[in-house]
């Protein structure tokens, strides 16, 4: 596993600061915010592209897919996959992203207006297109298998991960790079998501912006990362005497079909990807025993999830803990599948749950258990993780403990 993220550069960083219920918001100021109606986010800090590539091929690079490329690095040489000794041709990478390159658009649309078309880069266009992280990943590893860029907003790591999974299961690839990545913190998208009103404008106390189930919550913040894992078959898996970190047992996807930014409103979507995930895992409600939310902080999606919860699971509901990530980390977009999907493997392993910060009033109508004391230690076997998109796409998958 990688990850690239506001609270950590690697896995075990990301990790120790996430179960310490560390918040990575902050105030803006890569950029002049000034005439925004938000001015914190989900940044992240210190990353130095040049030192990682060199100067010529960061400059050639969006920064997500910068992201991208890191984090994939990192899953593979903690994976210890010998490249030189794996079927290329069956090695392969979905990873996806919400907007692309969005800042490379900017960029290049104002050197159009200052300064005309003759300074218009010819790396433009596959710097910005959304699939440029897959792309790049598989050039720069040599993965000659299916590669695909799924573009389903805020749920393409789970779709990316759930995918893959397919994939696998399907035998048309042995080894597959999955996730999502993101980097679309500009005035633009500011201004855009500001004027909708789906922003927090907490801008006085950046880390307690993001209220997941608090029934003060006021939009979500914005923030930027990327999460990839390693899936391959278990046969491939054991052959090469790989550390197996965990078990994806189960994928469901499907659609609201109702608006393209609001949630429907009991939820009905995000329980089909949900009933759906444990239908292909073949298990009941009663065998999950924690659950990762998608949990953006905003007033309509918390409350119709946490319907969705209650109309899957029944009594159960109250039973299992659900940790709600983008509490530390913000919302992640594109990113925040494959990044949460990391968050609940290591809960999987070390049998800690991280907490769900800022419910200083649990909203009345979200009143399932939200670990919201702090991390909590317990025995957990089986675990789903929840993502949901502008458009109404949603994708769960079900991930278990390796035994």
């Amino acid at each position: 596993m990688g990850v690239i993220s506001p609270i950590g550069h690697d896995v075990e960083t990301f990790w120790n600061h996430l179960i310490e219920g560390k918040s990575g918001i902050s105030t803006i100021d890569t950029f002049d915010a000034s005439q925004s109606k938000t001015k914190i986010a989900g940044i992240v800090r210190n990353f130095q592209p040049e030192e990682r590539w060199g100067a010529k091929e960061a400059r050639r690079l969006d920064r997500f897919a910068q992201f991208a490329l890191a984090a994939a690095k990192e899953a593979i040489e903690k994976a210890k996959l010998q490249l030189d000794k794996i079927d290329r041709d069956r090695f392969g990478v979905y990873v996806g992203s919400g907007i692309g390159g969005i800042q490379t658009f900017i960029d290049n649309v104002n050197l159009l207006n200052d300064r005309g078309a003759g300074r218009v880069s010819p790396q433009l266009v596959p710097m910005m297109i959304s699939n440029a992280a897959a792309a790049q990943i598989s050039i720069k590893f040599g993965a000659h298998g299916p590669s695909l860029s799924p573009v389903t907003a805020c749920s393409i790591g789970n779709t990316a991960i759930g995918e893959a999974f397919n994939t696998i299961r399907n035998d048309d690839a042995d080894v597959m790079i999955a996730g999502g990545s993101e980097a679309a913190i500009t005035n633009l998208s500011l201004a855009s998501f500001g004027n909708a009103k789906a922003l927090s404008t907490r801008n006085e106390e950046p880390t307690r912006a993001s209220r997941p189930f608090d029934a003060d919550r006021d939009g979500f913040v914005m923030s930027e990362g990327s999460g990839i894992l390693v899936l391959e078959s278990l046969e491939h898996a054991l052959q090469r005497n790989a550390a197996i970190l965990a078990e994806v047992i189960g994928y469901g996807a499907s659609s609201d079909a109702y608006h393209m930014v609001a949630s429907h409103p009991e939820g009905k979507g995000a329980y089909l990807a949900m009933k759906y995930a444990l239908k292909k895992a073949h298990i009941s409600p009663s065998d999950v025993d924690v659950i990762s939310a998608h949990a953006t902080s905003t007033q309509v999606g918390d409350l119709s999830e946490t319907m969705a919860i209650k109309k899957l699971f029944g009594d159960h509901a109250y039973q299992i803990p659900i940790t709600a990530n983008k509490s530390m980390l913000g919302h992640m977009l594109g990113a925040s599948g494959g990044v949460e999907a990391i968050a609940l493997v290591k809960s999987l392993q070390h049998g800690i749950i991280p907490p769900t910060i800022n419910i200083f009033q649990q909203d009345p109508a979200c009143d399932l258990d939200y670990v919201a004391e702090g991390a909590r230690k317990t025995p957990i076997t089986i675990g789903l993780s929840n993502s949901f998109g502008f458009g109404g796409h949603n994708s769960a998958i079900v991930l278990k403990k390796y035994q």
